[in-house]
């Protein structure tokens, strides 16, 4: 019965998210935030909640992350990596002070103490890989100029976490400074070594990998990926960040074969991956914190765009790749929940998961919106603007009437006395 059960909620579910799918393409936008208005009617709450297959959706959406990640890693090899986190770890800085600032500042101002101010820094400050991912691919554009950009601030953000991860997890546990240090050593080596090994590796492990059967290249491909991103999160360095350095590391015909079998995959769990976040989110505890998380959400929106903006000029972008990149930045998702979730289970501000929760849902919302409107937006009022100064100048130059004008129905009218 259990498993009858199983079976039809977890088929209605791929089901609507097909038939959602369609319906965004139809008219051409992505189907991201339908996929997530799907878990808030699936969820807790909601209009029907489910209950035996929420486990399996789980595991889906974190293979649904890893999966997005790994696609992500094959668009580029190794040395574009090192090459781009060397030229753009101001960017890193950048986006660190702009988008984690806010966050501090309103925890501090509702009175929050140190500690919350710290975690709600990190919600505001770091963007979903995963559904930025997901839009660069729905858009078409991985090939741009602009999106090394935009997957450079997000890989130094996804190394970041590696630091802050460990950091937070000691201060909402308060343990001491060895216990904090030894974690934190610990994470920052098995990041160093994972990406050492794709840096200097990547040839021999691409041989390892590469076989002329598609099923065997799956299975292997798929079961590499899975093995590194849980030994990245067991030694606290981010799964996802493991993944993306398996994708890293291949390269080649093995990347194009990988990712031709994976993209199918790819899909189906990238969407069990929103519709979970979704399933997460109570559709009550939204309302009493929606004003403030709304001028959060409204003050680091601007914030990241600023951030892409300014990474793409230092990066040489044209001006309309600049606005793509800023508005391609301001998704939030998967990585801000878990911090969240980390406050919430220490117990450190019961008004600290709703906020977040209704923060990350207007993003994760506005973000593919962001991504696709804001270039278009921007030249819009440029162009306006422009327009403007170009009259008022002309305005300027010209002089005066000095003879009898013309009225709106055709006939002269005399100089005024």
């Amino acid at each position: 019965m259990h498993s009858a059960v199983f079976l039809i909620e977890f088929g209605a579910i791929i089901l609507a998210l097909g038939l959602l799918g369609r319906f965004a393409g139809r008219f051409q936008f992505s189907p991201i935030p339908l996929y997530l208005l799907a878990g808030l009617a699936f969820g807790e709450g909601g209009l029907l909640p489910l209950g035996a297959s929420e486990e399996f959706v789980a595991i889906g959406a974190e293979i649904g992350v890893i999966l997005l990640l790994l696609m992500l890693g094959l668009e580029y090899t190794a040395s574009d990596l090192v090459s781009n986190l060397k030229t753009q770890y101001p960017a890193g800085l950048v986006d660190c002070t702009l988008n984690a600032l806010p966050g501090a500042v309103a925890a501090l101002l509702m009175g929050w103490g140190p500690v919350a101010a710290v975690v709600l820094a990190g919600v505001t400050w770091i963007s979903s890989s995963g559904v930025i991912a997901k839009v660069l691919g729905d858009l078409g554009r991985l090939g741009n100029r602009e999106t090394p950009v935009i997957l450079s601030i997000l890989v130094l953000e996804d190394l970041a976490m590696a630091v802050y991860l460990p950091i937070i997890t000691a201060l909402l546990a308060g343990v001491g400074w060895a216990a904090g240090s030894l974690t934190l050593a610990i994470a920052l080596g098995a990041a160093g070594l994972v990406l050492f090994l794709a840096v200097r590796y990547g040839r021999l492990i691409s041989r390892f990998v590469s076989s002329d059967d598609p099923e065997k290249l799956l299975l292997v491909v798929l079961g590499l990926t899975i093995l590194v991103a849980g030994i990245a999160q067991q030694l606290q360095v981010s799964a996802a960040v493991g993944a993306f350095l398996v994708g890293i590391a291949l390269s080649g015909e093995v990347a194009e074969g990988a990712h031709s079998l994976l993209a199918p995959l790819r899909d189906l769990f990238a969407a069990v991956f929103f519709v979970f976040f979704g399933l997460h989110t109570d559709p009550a505890s939204i309302p009493p914190v929606l004003l403030p998380a709304l001028a959060l959400a409204v003050v680091t929106a601007l914030t990241k765009i600023a951030t892409g903006y300014w990474a793409a000029r230092r990066a040489g972008i044209s001006v309309k790749g600049r606005w793509r990149a800023g508005g391609a930045l301001v998704a939030r998702g998967e990585f801000s929940i878990v911090i969240a979730g980390l406050a919430v289970a220490a117990g450190i501000e019961p008004s600290l998961g709703p906020l977040a929760t209704a923060y990350v849902l207007i993003l994760v919302i506005a973000g593919p919106l962001t991504a696709r409107y804001t270039q278009p937006i921007a030249g819009s009022v440029a162009g306006l603007l422009t327009r403007r100064r170009e009259a008022a100048a002309e305005t300027a130059l010209v002089p005066g009437p000095r003879g009898p004008v013309e009225s709106l129905d055709g006939q002269d009218v005399p100089d005024r006395p």
